[in-house]
């Protein structure tokens, strides 16, 4: 409710009964200099339309990449989204849909997300797969915590090419229960697998492998899944582009027992970073270890398919001590974008989708490598769409320079500790123009 109208007696009553005087005796525990000490310094209320006016005013001082010409990436991708995708989760009865936990007056909504599961498991190969994950990074952080539950192991250890801002969401979700993090370094930008050879021992719970990894380079998942299933019982945890699944490897294939990654590419605008959704799929012997909520189909009592959510109590979700996970937040209109999008797009479309932006990230790779002072810093590695570039001059100023000719040139990795490195991403939506505009400008602001 926005607005309680109590009468001033009503709450000189709640005070009496509280045991004080006034309101402001309730506030004697926040030290007097931290209290407003006057009026509140609002604005006077603007109307309807002054209000719109003053928000689009607002709005227009951003550059959104509907208008730039932007190669930004790292995790959040500006992949074309079909218009009909807007167009059915803005349907009121979606948009606005009630709480999936009473399946008698919510079943279009345990459809779609039913239907979801089942697209997540066909694009990764595996058996099952949950909704409602926040996003890729807390979806790899909760595989990590049901890889020690099923495996009663304390320890797990993760590739130093994964992204660095998953690591420190896994780092908020594992401090303080007692499973040690581990690193394993890096050569030339894919994982050190003879340094996890010597790491791995009957302590590891789960080992973390993205690829494509943070830097965009392609990791062996084959070679690695035979050092992590030598030994006992630790599992494979592969963190993956949805995108990627269209062209490569299915997870399944390289026997991964959990999959996770974010799920923003498939029919999710960027939206300045958020909201985002997270997937997780996994293995039948690794179902009822799963957070997160899981919808099946059944039959109701007329014999009709229905659906529900399955495999756990409603106290999964809301009681701490008990839960598996404490996933309560409903993802469920982004993974509704994600499912009407996989539908629109079909098996070739997808395809389509990162054929393209893999061919067009290696023409602009190469375009760049040719230019004097530029490099690549992995150049015999295997990538999908996204490189790190090596550059002359420090990509601060590249990336301020780039701004005013309406280009987000791509992340700077000083951030991650890396030194004269961009990062550049690109997708279908890229024409040929743009990737040579880029190119021109890379020449002009180091040649001049």
């Amino acid at each position: 409710m926005p607005f309680i109208s109590n009468t001033d007696t009503e709450r000189k009553k709640m005070l009496a009964a509280i045991g004080v005087k006034k309101f402001s005796d309730l506030l004697q525990n926040i030290p007097a200099n931290l209290r407003l000490q006057k009026e509140c310094c609002l604005q006077k209320p603007l109307s309807e339309i002054e209000i719109s006016a003053k928000v689009k005013e607002l709005a227009e001082r951003n550059i959104s990449t509907s208008t730039a010409n932007s190669f930004l990436g790292g995790g959040i991708y500006d992949h074309f989204i079909p218009a009909a995708v807007d167009h059915v989760i803005s349907r009121p009865e979606f948009h606005s849909a009630y709480t999936p936990y009473q399946a008698e007056v919510s079943q279009g909504t345990l459809q779609y997300i039913y239907e979801y599961q089942t697209l997540i498991c066909e694009l990764t190969g595996m058996e099952a797969a949950n909704a409602g994950m926040y996003d890729g990074a807390s979806a790899t952080a909760e595989a990590i915590l049901m890889a020690a539950r099923k495996t009663r192991k304390t320890k797990a250890l993760i590739s130093a090419a994964l992204n660095p801002l998953y690591l420190e969401v896994i780092k908020a979700y594992t401090e303080g229960i007692e499973i040690e993090l581990q690193m394993i370094p890096t050569n030339n930008s894919v994982t050190n697998l003879q340094k996890l050879k010597t790491e791995l021992d009957d302590d590891v719970a789960a080992v973390v492998l993205q690829t494509p990894n943070f830097f965009g380079n392609l990791e062996d998942n084959f070679a690695a899944e035979k050092l992590i299933h030598s030994t006992k019982k630790t599992l494979l945890i592969a963190v993956v582009d949805p995108i990627s699944l269209a062209i490569l490897n299915a997870p399944a294939e390289y026997n991964a027992d959990i999959v996770v990654g974010e799920g923003q590419a498939l029919g999710n605008s960027q939206a300045y970073g958020g909201p985002l959704f997270g997937f997780l799929a996994t293995t039948q012997k690794l179902i009822r270890m799963m957070p997160g909520r899981i919808v099946g189909a059944t039959e109701d009592v007329d014999g009709k398919r229905s659906f529900a959510l399955t495999l756990q109590a409603r106290e999964q979700h809301i009681r701490r001590a008990k839960a598996t996970s404490n996933i309560c937040s409903n993802q469920a209109l982004c993974n509704l974008a994600a499912t009407v999008y996989m539908c629109l797009m079909g098996k070739r479309g997808l395809q389509e989708v990162a054929e393209q932006s893999t061919i067009k990230a290696h023409y602009l790779a190469e375009k760049i490598a040719e230019i004097d002072g530029f490099s690549l810093v992995s150049p015999d590695a295997a990538f999908f769409k996204e490189f790190v570039v090596k550059t002359p001059i420090p990509p601060s100023e590249l990336i301020e320079k780039a701004i005013t000719k309406n280009i987000f040139a791509g992340i700077d990795l000083k951030q991650f500790g890396r030194e004269n490195e961009i990062m550049i991403a690109v997708t279908e939506k890229k024409r040929r123009k743009d990737l040579d505009e880029f190119v021109d400008f890379l020449q002009e602001v180091y040649h001049g």
